[in-house]
C-alpha cells in the first residue's frame, strides 16, 4: 500500500462515519413510514440542511457567482442528488426493508459501469464484465428473496423497484461528477464543500418542491391528517439533515481525498452490514441468508471490476 492510500486510524474513523450515517439514514427513513409522506420528508430533509449551510457559502447564491454560467448542470444536479435519490429511497422502504433497501444501493458501482460504456463510451475489461455479473447476481438474488427458481417469474415488491431506480438516478448523478461541463465547475465552487453542495441544494429544492406538492395532490383524504408531528419526527429530521446530508459528505470528501475513490468504495459496500444490524436491533427486522450471499456477490463482484 503506498504512501497516498495508507490508512491511519483516523481515516478510517472518516470512512467509517459516511456508511454508518447512511445505514441510519435508511432505518429511520423506514420508521417514520406512516409520520411524513416520502418526498414531503426529503424536501424538509433538504431545507434543514440547506439553512444549516448558509452560513458557510451563501455567496454561491449570489448574483455573479461562478454557479450561474454553469446553472444547466446544477440544475441537473439538483434534481438527480437532491431531488430524486432520496425521495425514491424512502419510497422504497414504504414497502422494503432498509436491508434491502442499502444491498440494491451497493450495486451502484456496476451500474456506473453500464453507463459509462452505453453513454459516454468508456471501455469495460473483462474483468470489469465479470465482476458486473457477479454483482447483478447478487442483486438477484435480494430481489428474488433468495429464491432464484421463482427468478423468471419474479414480482418485484414495489420498494425493490424504487430503489433500482434510485441506484441508476445515483449512477448517473455521479457520472455528471466525473464528467464535468464544458470549462470544469467554477474553482471557487469546486474547492468549497459547502458551497459545491448548497449550489446543488438551492436547484433542488425547486424540484423536490414541485415533487412534494404533487405528492400532496395526490395524498387522499385524510381525518387525521398525513403528517404526524411531534419529537420523533423532528429528532429524525435533524437527523437526515444533519448527518447523512452534512457530515457524511464532508467525512467522504475528506476520506476520498486521502486514499482515492477505489479504496474508500470498499467502505462504502459496509452500508448494508450497518443496516442490518440497526435493523435487527431497532425494527426488528432479522438479515436471512439470502442478504449475506448477495452482500457477498455484490461486494466480490465490485472487488473483481476495481482490480488493476
Amino acid at each position: 500500500m503506498t504512501a497516498s492510500t495508507r490508512l491511519t486510524p483516523g481515516t478510517i474513523a472518516l470512512l467509517l462515519i459516511p456508511p454508518l450515517l447512511w445505514a441510519g439514514n435508511a432505518v429511520v427513513g423506514r420508521l417514520m413510514q406512516g409520520a411524513i409522506p416520502p418526498i414531503t420528508f426529503n424536501f424538509l430533509r433538504w431545507v434543514l440542511a440547506g439553512a444549516l449551510l448558509l452560513p458557510l457559502a451563501a455567496w454561491v447564491l449570489r448574483p455573479g457567482s461562478g454557479l450561474w454560467p454553469q446553472r444547466r448542470r446544477f440544475v441537473l444536479l439538483g434534481l438527480l442528488g437532491v431531488g430524486l435519490y432520496n425521495a425514491l429511497q424512502y419510497m422504497a422502504l414504504k414497502t422494503s426493508t432498509p436491508i434491502n433497501v442499502t444491498l440494491v444501493a451497493s450495486s451502484i458501482p456496476i451500474w456506473m459501469l453500464i453507463l459509462g460504456r452505453v453513454f459516454y463510451g468508456v471501455p469495460v475489461s473483462r474483468r470489469a464484465v465479470v465482476g458486473a455479473a457477479l454483482s447483478l447476481a447478487g442483486v438477484a438474488v435480494v430481489l428474488a428473496r433468495g429464491d432464484l427458481a421463482q427468478l423468471g417469474a419474479l414480482r418485484l415488491v414495489a420498494g425493490d423497484g424504487w430503489m433500482l431506480l434510485a441506484a441508476l438516478t445515483w449512477a448517473w448523478y455521479s457520472w455528471l461528477l466525473v464528467r464535468p461541463p464544458e470549462g470544469g465547475y467554477p474553482p471557487d465552487i469546486k474547492a468549497d464543500w459547502a458551497a459545491f453542495l448548497l449550489a446543488q441544494i438551492a436547484f433542488g429544492l425547486g424540484w423536490s418542491g414541485l415533487m412534494t406538492a404533487g405528492e400532496w395532490l395526490a395524498l387522499p383524504a385524510s381525518p387525521n391528517g398525513h403528517l404526524q408531528w411531534g419529537w420523533p419526527l423532528a429528532a429524525a429530521l435533524v437527523y437526515v439533515a444533519i448527518g447523512p446530508s452534512l457530515l457524511a459528505y464532508r467525512s467522504w470528501g475528506i476520506g476520498v481525498a486521502r486514499v482515492g475513490p477505489t479504496v474508500a468504495g470498499f467502505f462504502n459496500n459496509l452500508t448494508p452490514l450497518f443496516a442490518a444490524l440497526m435493523s435487527a436491533t431497532l425494527l426488528g427486522e432479522l438479515p436471512q441468508l439470502y442478504h449475506a450471499a448477495g452482500f457477498v456477490l455484490i461486494v466480490g463482484g465490485i472487488l473483481v471490476s476495481s482490480r488493476r
